[in-house]
């Protein structure tokens, strides 16, 4: 009978902890830069909905993804770890069986009811490669998330709020959820309808770019896409809002990599990786929180964990940022990396550019940045981006002599050069390159040792960057040493 009544009140403790623990709705667009949110001050996009969710919490100006790429950038946010150290680096591939994600752990030790829905998650491979690869799927059982959550659903943006409600439906009534919905927008393709559309006559054209026609309508187009995205969300809260879960669900939003243009999207640039990052969480994030700390992909999963009281994964090299939610003292990253690898599921061709197939690495801290490129004879080409009018006219610019220096050495010299820094400060577009500059050697030193000690603890098969010993200022691989592309 003792033993009896003691299980009884064990399991109403359970109940009652598992209960107290906050819902988490993890909310990601795709292909989303920062800064296109008007919360963050930038006119081209209207997104009251997400500007909303801001104000009520903590906006963050500089958090990046683990890569400008869809794929390895997913596997960061959900094991905590670098896309190198996860073995996720090759667009295609599934995530290994021993790789735990962060919903794994809030199912089995925090009791969580876990889902997610939406667009592609990513993480189950590609699904391309025909018969053979598809009987090394099925053979060694490659595809893992429908044992990794306890909801699965692909479905396009317009059916994810009814989907969500769907999910919430079959939660057990004694247990937190988890829910990560994933949105196509504002990933290509670009037909949002004209009523989300900006005149291309009244935007700002980002620095990093020239000011041509075509520039000024695609940024139109995706604009649309940014502004349709923030209606999706809109359906998804009005869910929570009308099941009373507001006031107890960590609401979380950001991009999985930056947009598809130049400069973006599968480049080490900050567009390509900065993207936005807002946290809602009623009582604990206070309202209209702006933070500049740098925070990395590889932090959420940490800190959604030590959210609902649970310990970091053993494997995870992210840290928490609770401290900083909570608005207590906390230690910023003083480096974070992000890192580049083969895109889709197209094999090496000779001809290629490296929106297919790169290899590179950076490292970036308040004030710096270091890349490091490991396939720099490869000529440079936007991804997803390469056929649209904004590249094409780039091109043309090109050919006619019509653009400035920067962007010609950024965009059209082979090979590109082996490293590059940037002071983002003075050169926030990241146009000029001071690798090998004597003036600030020992800053850049520190960065290739910073670097290097990161690949070397994620194992990382690139070989390491030099590290400048003894001819410091003598090892840049300045931009501009190659060939002009005609």
């Amino acid at each position: 009978m003792k033993f009896l009544f003691a299980l009884i009140l064990s399991l109403a403790f359970a109940a009652s902890s598992f209960a107290a623990k906050p819902n988490i709705l993890f909310l990601l667009s795709d292909d989303h830069s920062y800064p296109f949110l008007s919360i963050y001050g930038d006119t081209n996009v209207k997104t009251p909905t997400l500007d909303q969710l801001a104000a009520e919490g903590m906006k963050f100006h500089r958090f990046f993804t683990g890569a400008p790429q869809c794929v390895p950038s997913r596997a960061t946010l959900m094991t905590g770890r670098s896309p190198v150290a996860a073995r996720m680096t090759r667009f295609s591939a599934p995530l290994p069986h021993d790789e735990i994600t962060f919903p794994e752990l809030l199912r089995d030790k925090g009791g969580y009811f876990t889902g997610i829905c939406g667009r592609s998650f990513h993480l189950d491979g590609s699904g391309k490669g025909g018969p053979e690869i598809a009987r090394v799927f099925e053979e060694h059982e490659l595809k893992t998330f429908e044992k990794r959550v306890d909801f699965l659903n692909g479905c396009g943006d317009p059916a994810v709020a009814d989907t969500f409600a769907a999910f919430l439906d079959k939660k057990p009534t004694d247990k937190p959820f988890f829910m990560w919905a994933n949105f196509s927008d504002p990933h290509h393709a670009w037909n949002a309808p004209a009523e989300f559309r900006p005149d291309p006559a009244s935007l700002k054209v980002p620095a990093h770019w020239p000011d041509l026609p075509g520039v000024r309508e695609q940024l139109a187009d995706y604009c649309a896409e940014v502004n349709r995205v923030d209606r999706t969300v809109a359906g998804v809260l009005d869910v929570l809002q009308k099941r009373g879960l507001m006031d107890n669900t960590i609401i979380v939003f950001c991009g999985d990599n930056g947009m598809a243009m130049p400069h973006g999207k599968g480049s080490l640039y900050d567009p390509g990786s900065n993207v936005p990052f807002l946290v809602r969480w009623p009582g604990v994030v206070k309202p209209g929180g702006d933070s500049r700390a740098l925070i990395s992909a590889e932090d959420l999963a940490p800190t959604l964990l030590a959210a609902a009281g649970l310990a970091a994964g053993p494997k995870m090299s992210g840290v928490s940022f609770l401290q900083l939610l909570k608005g207590e003292e906390h230690t910023p990253r003083k480096h974070l990396f992000v890192e580049r690898g083969p895109h889709g599921s197209a094999p090496v061709q000779a001809d290629m550019t490296n929106a297919g197939y790169d290899l590179a690495r950076a490292v970036r801290s308040d004030r710096f940045k270091f890349i490091y490129n490991g396939t720099p004879w490869i000529p440079y080409s936007p991804v997803d981006s390469a056929g649209g009018q904004a590249w094409k006219q780039m091109q043309e610019a090109h050919a006619a002599g019509k653009l400035p220096e920067g962007m010609v050495t950024t965009y059209f010299t082979t090979p590109r050069p082996v490293y590059e820094l940037y002071d983002l400060q003075a050169d926030p577009a990241e146009l000029n390159n001071l690798s090998g500059n004597p003036e600030i050697a020992k800053t850049e030193h520190e960065l290739r040792a910073a670097l290097a000690k990161k690949m070397i603890l994620d194992w990382d098969y690139l070989p390491l960057p030099d590290l400048m010993e003894g001819n410091a200022g003598e090892a840049g691989g300045k931009k501009g040493k190659g060939k002009k592309k005609k």
